[in-house]
């Protein structure tokens, strides 16, 4: 089954939501300039809404070890996702205090989908380009390049994925996982709840049809 993570959430209702369709993980952007920034607070609110099991991710950009770490325990997240240009060293440091990492590369820009291989042990999340915001850009691309990285690592999917491309873009990319922000937003930082129901439902059809067709 493919990784669905629904990012830039800022309320308890919609991550319960989310968690009761099915999806693998929630993300909570803590990042100021971000319209989808929220507090420790709000936060802590969010992930007390879903399941222990789901993977409930603080997204950062390039903090400090032990920013990260007070982050996640105050927040109640179980995982990071570094989306700057945070060093190995740091992604371990993360890693060895139990906490599941997903480090965020680029195809045309720094920092590089091919450098992802000094990153063992995390998993990758590829976007076309690096823009103004870390994800939520609502840049589309070309995901077909992106498959040649997807057979040899779990690979999420990441930038300008909506309800109307995410079909395409399995079919072209293969990926493990994919990850969603503004392309299920009605505005910037405002979640739109039908567009996440029908982003989520095309990708479980999909998982299923690929399903009935194996042999």
């Amino acid at each position: 089954m493919t990784f669905i993570k629904i990012c830039g959430l800022k309320n308890p209702e919609t991550a319960k939501f989310c968690a009761d369709l099915g999806v693998s993980a929630i993300g909570c952007v803590f990042y100021k300039k971000s319209p989808r920034h929220v507090s420790v607070e709000t936060a802590r609110t969010i992930t007390r809404n879903v399941p222990e099991t789901l993977l409930r991710v603080a997204v950062m950009v390039n903090p400090s070890v032990d920013e990260a770490l007070a982050i996640a325990q105050s927040a109640g997240c179980n995982a990071i996702q570094l989306h700057g240009n945070e060093s190995p060293e740091t992604a371990f440091s993360l890693m060895k205090n139990g906490l599941q990492v997903i480090k965020a590369f680029y195809v045309e820009g720094l920092p590089s989908i091919a450098s992802a291989k000094a990153f063992s042990g995390a998993i990758s999340l590829v976007e076309a380009a690096s823009g103004k915001l870390p994800g939520g850009n609502a840049a589309t691309w070309d995901w077909s390049s992106a498959r040649r990285f997807s057979k040899t690592s779990s690979l999420i999917l990441a930038g300008g994925l909506s309800p109307e491309n995410i079909l395409q873009a399995l079919e072209d990319a293969r990926p493990w996982g994919v990850d969603v922000s503004s392309g299920v937003e009605s505005a910037p930082g405002i979640k739109d709840i039908e567009k996440i129901r029908h982003f989520i439902e095309t990708v479980q059809q999909f998982d299923l049809e690929k399903k009935e067709a194996s042999p």
